[in-house]
């Protein structure tokens, strides 16, 4: 399977229960729609040193999720950090937050997938957790798990 022919509905048809679907409403705002690969994780709040850390090393085609507790207050990620990403090979990004410079990272070859933009700045003190177990919407990500994304929505390997 090709990262371009992935469609999320044909793959739950097809593996059913063996994958989990997170059923947060996330905006597709990268020039790739479609992307998958291995799960790399972070948890922070409103702060993106360690998010910006962690895609400043080898992407080898993973998908950064990333639970940023579903705030939008600040951005996590904007157009540079976008071009690091892509620089270093990651597939794509999940972000359980907002993102900023929304018209630059439409532009760029990377998924990027996030509940909406704020222009406002992320704290930058280097607080958070990376390759840890995340839960979101009920959804278990582990590092290491695949995962897919399409415009229909994300989905994880159990």
């Amino acid at each position: 399977m090709t990262t371009e022919s992935i469609n999320t509905a044909d793959l739950y048809d097809e593996r059913g229960e063996d994958i989990q679907s997170i059923a947060i409403q996330f905006q597709s705002l990268g020039a790739k729609t479609h992307f998958c690969g291995p799960a790399r994780t972070v948890r922070c709040f409103e702060d993106n040193a360690l998010l910006k850390s962690v895609v400043s090393g080898p992407g080898n085609g993973a998908v950064l999720v990333v639970d940023g507790g579903g705030s939008v207050n600040r951005a996590l990620m904007g157009d540079m950090i976008a071009e690091i990403a892509v620089t270093n090979g990651w597939s794509g990004v999940v972000i359980n937050g907002a993102i900023r410079d929304r018209e630059a990272i439409s532009g760029l070859p990377l998924g990027v997938k996030a509940l909406g933009s704020n222009p406002r700045k992320s704290t930058k003190t280097g607080e958070g957790e990376a390759d840890v177990v995340l839960t979101l919407a009920g959804v278990t990500v582990r590092p290491g798990s695949m995962v897919y994304c399409d415009p229909d929505g994300v989905l994880v390997e159990r």
